[in-house]
């Protein structure tokens, strides 16, 4: 396995920034950038033909997260999000999204989860199976890798 990334798709998702995301400051709340990541996460994951609960037998759980704010997020911004996947290790990996605002494509906000595969059943971690590896290598040659 190595640290390279893996493969980026763009575009994943198309997220409306909502009412109940605004917070006191008139702009998005820095909480509601990891709900944008799961639902891009989600739609990555979909494209891919897995879901969070089954990428070739076992599920995810998230190690960490890392956000970095750019710029000012308001209600009614429609959000594009690009999702990749690197560092891949025999037990986890990292997925990271780029964060647009569609109607000028300013990046407002960039990150990471780190996510490791596990067996919900046993609560353990385990190794990432075969055929999820086998699907993002098959992906990255098909895709965009970088």
């Amino acid at each position: 396995m190595s640290n390279q990334k893996w493969i980026i798709k763009e575009e994943v998702a198309r997220i409306e920034v909502r009412v109940g995301d605004i917070n006191y400051g008139g702009h998005m709340g820095n909480d509601k950038a990891l709900l944008v990541f799961h639902d891009a996460r989600i739609a990555f994951f979909k494209t891919l033909g897995f879901d969070e609960k089954n990428i070739g037998g076992p599920g995810i759980i998230m190690r960490n997260a890392q956000v970095t704010f750019r710029k000012e997020v308001f209600l009614n911004d429609l959000l594009l999000v690009d999702v990749g996947i690197e560092n891949v290790t025999p037990m986890s990996f990292d997925v990271t999204y780029t964060v647009r605002r569609e109607k000028d494509n300013a990046v407002v906000f960039t990150g990471s989860t780190g996510l490791v595969a596990f067996d919900y059943e046993q609560r353990k971690p385990v190794k990432l199976p075969e055929v999820f590896l086998e699907k993002i290598r098959t992906a990255r040659c098909a895709g965009r890798a970088i």
